[in-house]
C-alpha cells in the first residue's frame, strides 16, 4: 500500500492546467461556484477531444459487439482462474497461489463487468441496452457456477486448515470465501447439495409469482364524482371515465395513495384501502406460506435452525431475537408519542366526520390535514429555491469542507451523453487522488428510472502494492425545463440527491485493500447509515441556506421560518408512521424465525398490539400484498429502522452542533468510510462513537421536534 510520504505517486494538490475546482471551502460565494457550473458544463460541449481517467479501467461507449465479446473474455478468465485454483495440489496451497489469484480477479473484472451492464441502465440506444442485458445474463451464469465449484472451494478450505499467518482483512476475505461457497452447500453430501439448489431454484420460483400476481392484478373501483371530494381536477382528469359519468380507480399505488391521503369522503377511503388490502388474497396468501416453508427447509439443510438465522448471519443484527427485542424497543417507547398522535388524528376526525369510529384508513388522510393546517409551508413552491445546478454546487461545498476532499470537474472526459459530467476526487490534505464519480441526473428516454448509486470500480491494493482507485455513478431523474436548462428541484429529489451523494463520498473514501470489502460492498444493515446520517443536513437551517436561492435571484436563500417548518414537518407524526412499519417488520420476521404460524392470525393479533388498538379492516390481510417479504428483505424489513436509528446516534453526538466540523467529519471518514467492510461494523461505530450505538437519541429526537 501506498505510503503518506510517497509523494512522487500523488496527485499534485494544485489544480492542473484545464480543470476546474468546482466548489471552494470557507467563505466563498455560492453564486461563483453556480457560474463556474454553467461555464464548466458549456466547456464541455465545446470540448471534443476525450482521454481516458488514469487509473480507471472502466470502459464506456462500447459498441454492442464489443460489450459481448468483453463478457465472453470476462467468462473466460474467470474459467481460467478458478481452474488454475482448484488445480493446486492440497499439500501445495499457500497465499500466493490460491488466495491472491481470487482477490485479484474480483478487482481486476469488476470494472470490466460494470462496463459491461451500466449500458442497460443508461445507454440512450436500445441495441446497447439489449447486449448489456444479454452479456448480464451470461455473467451472472458465470458467476453462478463459480459459487459451486466444489473442487475450488476444496482447495481454499485446505489452505484455510493450513493456518498461514494472514492480515485480519486478509483473513476476514478467507472466511467470506468460505462462508459464500458453504452457503451453497458444498460442505454436504453432494444429495444435500443438489437438494439445496433444487431449493433454492423453488424459492426463486414461489417469490416471483408472489410478485408477479400482484403486478398482474387489475382490480379497480368506480365512483362517482362527488365520492372522490377532495381530489384535484387535474387528477381526475388522469382517471378513465366510463360512460355513465363514474371514474376508474384503480389498485396501483398511484391512485391509491392520492386517494387516502386527499378523498373527503370516509366511505371513499375505507372502500378503497379495503380492496387494497384484498389484493390476491387467497393465491398469495398461498404462495407465501409456501414460501416460508421451503425457506426454513433450505436453512436448516445448510445447519440453520430457521431462515432468519440464515439470513441474518450476514448482517449486524446477526440473531432474530436481537431483531425482535430491537424492534419491540422502538415501538413501546415511541408508544406514549404515537397515542398523542392518534388522539389529534381522532379529534379531527370527529370535527369532520362526527362520531365514526377512526380507521386505519383514516390515517393518511388526517395526517395530511393536520400538516396542512400547522406548516406555512408549500412543497410545491419550494421547488423554486432549489435550481439543480445551485443545489449540486452547495452539496459539492459541504462534503468538501466537511471530509477534507477537493473535486474537480473533468470537462474532456469520454462519456455516453452529453449531460454526463465527469469529477475527480482528491484527498485536501495530501493531494492524493482518491478517484472518480460521474454525474447523469437528467432524465432521459431508455434510462433508469430511479435514483441510485452505481459502483463501476472497486478500491483495492494489488499484490505489488499499487491501489486500484474506486469510481462510481449517481444516476438520477431530474427534469430539464421546456428551453433544456436544468430545472428546479422538488425538496424529496434534493434529500435524495443528498443521500446518494452520501454513497458516493462513502464508495470513494473506502480503503479496504480487498475489491470484497470496497465501494459499497458492506454490511447490508450497516450500507444505508452513512449516507442516512448525510440526509440530516437537509433539514437544518445552516446547510440548507448554503443549497437553496431563489431562481430568479440565487442570492436571496431560503428563508428561516421554512427551514424550521421542513424540519418540523420531518418529525410530524412519525412515531404512527414508524408504528405502521415496525407492524410489517414485525411479521417479516416472525414467519422467518418460527415454523408453522398462522399467517391470517398472526397479522390479527399484531395489528392491534403495534397500532395502538386500531384493528385490521375488516377481510383483509396485508400478507398477501407485502412484496418486501417475498422478495428482496426477506426477514430483513428492520434494516431500514436499523440504519435510521443509529444514523440518528451519530448525528446528533457528533454533527448536530457543527455541521462542518471538519474535525468530526474527517473522523467519520477515517474511521466510519475508510474501513469498509473489512471490520465488523458494530467495532466501527463504536469507535467513532466512542460507546455502543444507541436506540436513546433517535427515540428522543421524535419527541423533541414532535407536534
Amino acid at each position: 500500500m501506498e505510503s503518506e510520504g510517497n509523494s512522487e505517486k500523488k496527485m499534485s494538490s494544485k489544480p492542473r492546467k484545464g480543470s476546474n475546482i468546482v466548489s471552494l471551502t470557507g467563505a466563498a460565494a455560492l453564486l461563483t461556484l453556480a457560474v463556474s457550473l454553467a461555464i464548466t458544463a458549456i466547456n464541455n460541449r465545446r470540448n471534443s477531444k476525450k482521454k481516458d481517467l488514469p487509473g480507471c479501467n472502466v470502459r464506456v461507449n462500447l459498441s454492442a459487439s464489443e460489450i459481448l465479446k468483453l463478457a465472453d473474455r470476462i467468462i473466460a478468465k474467470s474459467k481460467e482462474v478458478h481452474d488454475a485454483v482448484a488445480s493446486v495440489p492440497l499439500d501445495k496451497v499457500t497465499y500466493k497461489n490460491v488466495i491472491l489469484p481470487l482477490a485479484e480477479l474480483e478487482a481486476q473484472q469488476f470494472p470490466l463487468v460494470q462496463s459491461c451492464v451500466v449500458p442497460k441502465l443508461v445507454s440512450p440506444f436500445d441495441k446497447l441496452r439489449k447486449a448489456s442485458a444479454e452479456a448480464e445474463k451470461k455473467i451472472d451464469a458465470q458467476v453462478s457456477s463459480c459459487s459451486k465449484r466444489e473442487d475450488v472451494y476444496r482447495v481454499v478450505k485446505a489452505f484455510a486448515a493450513k493456518g498461514e499467518w494472514m492480515g485480519p482483512e486478509a483473513k476476514r476475505y478467507v472466511q467470506c470465501l468460505i462462508r459464500d461457497f458453504e452457503r451453497n452447500g458444498l460442505n454436504l453430501t453432494a444429495t444435500k447439495t443438489e437438494e439445496v439448489q433444487r431449493l433454492r431454484a423453488q424459492i426463486d420460483e414461489l417469490s416471483l409469482q408472489y410478485v408477479q400476481n400482484l403486478n398482474d392484478d387489475t382490480t379497480s373501483l368506480l365512483f362517482h364524482e362527488n365520492e372522490l371530494a377532495g381530489l384535484s381536477t387535474e387528477f381526475l382528469k388522469t382517471l378513465e371515465k366510463m360512460e355513465n359519468g363514474m371514474f376508474k380507480v384503480t389498485l396501483k399505488s398511484h391512485h391509491v395513495a392520492v386517494v387516502m391521503e386527499l378523498c373527503k369522503v370516509g366511505r371513499t377511503r375505507r372502500t378503497v384501502a379495503m380492496a387494497y388490502g384484498k389484493r390476491c388474497a387467497k393465491v398469495n396468501l398461498s404462495v407465501l406460506e409456501d414460501l416460508v416453508q421451503v425457506r426454513h427447509k433450505f436453512a436448516r439443510l445448510l445447519g440453520y435452525s430457521n431462515y432468519a438465522d440464515y439470513a441474518l448471519n450476514l448482517r449486524m443484527a446477526k440473531t432474530s431475537s436481537k431483531v425482535l427485542e430491537f424492534l419491540e424497543d422502538i415501538s413501546s417507547s415511541l408508544s406514549d408519542l404515537a397515542n398523542k398522535e392518534l388522539a389529534v388524528l381522532k379529534e379531527l376526525k370527529k370535527q369532520e366526520e362526527g362520531e365514526l369510529p377512526f380507521g386505519v384508513e383514516d390515517l393518511l388522510y388526517y395526517v395530511k390535514k393536520v400538516e396542512q393546517q400547522e406548516f406555512d409551508m408549500d412543497l410545491g413552491a419550494l421547488k423554486q429555491y432549489f435550481p439543480v445546478n445551485l443545489v449540486l454546487s452547495g452539496i459539492f461545498k459541504i462534503f468538501q469542507d466537511l471530509f477534507g476532499l477537493r473535486f474537480e470537474e473533468i470537462a474532456d472526459a469520454d462519456v455516453w451523453n452529453g449531460d454526463v459530467r465527469v469529477f475527480s476526487v482528491f484527498d485536501l490534505r495530501s493531494g492524493e487522488l482518491f478517484g472518480y464519480f460521474y454525474l447523469d441526473v437528467f432524465t432521459r428516454e431508455g434510462k433508469y428510472g430511479q435514483t441510485c448509486v452505481v459502483a463501476l470500480q472497486n478500491g483495492s491494493v494489488a499484490f505489488s502494492g499499487a491501489r486500484q482507485i474506486p469510481v462510481a455513478l449517481l444516476i438520477s431523474q431530474l427534469q430539464k425545463d421546456s428551453s433544456g436548462i436544468p430545472g428546479l428541484l422538488r425538496f424529496s429529489e434534493v434529500v435524495s440527491l443528498f443521500h446518494e451523494f452520501g454513497h458516493v463520498v462513502q464508495h470513494l473514501c473506502n480503503r479496504a485493500s480487498f475489491a470484497r470489502f470496497s465501494g459499497l460492498r458492506v454490511d447490508p444493515d450497516f450500507v444505508e447509515i452513512p449516507a442516512q446520517v448525510l440526509e440530516n443536513w437537509c433539514y437544518e437551517s445552516f446547510s440548507l441556506k448554503l443549497i437553496s436561492g431563489f431562481h430568479q435571484d440565487i442570492t436571496k436563500p431560503i428563508k428561516d421560518e421554512i427551514c424550521k417548518s421542513l424540519k418540523r414537518w420531518r418529525y410530524s407524526f412519525s412515531a404512527l408512521k414508524l408504528k405502521q412499519e415496525v407492524l410489517y417488520c414485525l411479521f417479516d420476521q416472525i414467519i422467518h424465525s418460527a415454523e408453522n404460524v398462522d399467517i391470517v392470525e398472526l397479522f390479527k393479533h399484531l395489528h392491534p398490539k403495534v397500532m395502538l388498538g386500531l384493528p385490521m379492516l375488516e377481510g383483509t390481510n396485508p400478507a398477501s400484498c407485502f412484496p418486501r417479504c417475498a422478495i428482496g428483505y426477506e426477514a430483513a424489513c428492520y434494516s431500514r429502522i436499523w440504519s435510521e436509528v443509529f444514523a440518528a446516534d451519530i448525528f446528533t453526538s457528533k454533527f448536530r452542533d457543527g455541521l462542518l466540523n471538519q474535525y468530526a467529519g474527517m473522523q467519520f471518514r477515517d474511521k466510519v468510510l475508510a474501513p469498509g467492510g473489512a471490520k465488523d461494523p458494530v467495532e466501527i461505530l463504536s469507535d467513532f462513537l466512542g460507546r455502543e450505538p444507541s436506540v436513546q437519541t433517535f427515540i428522543d429526537n421524535k419527541i423533541e421536534y414532535s407536534l
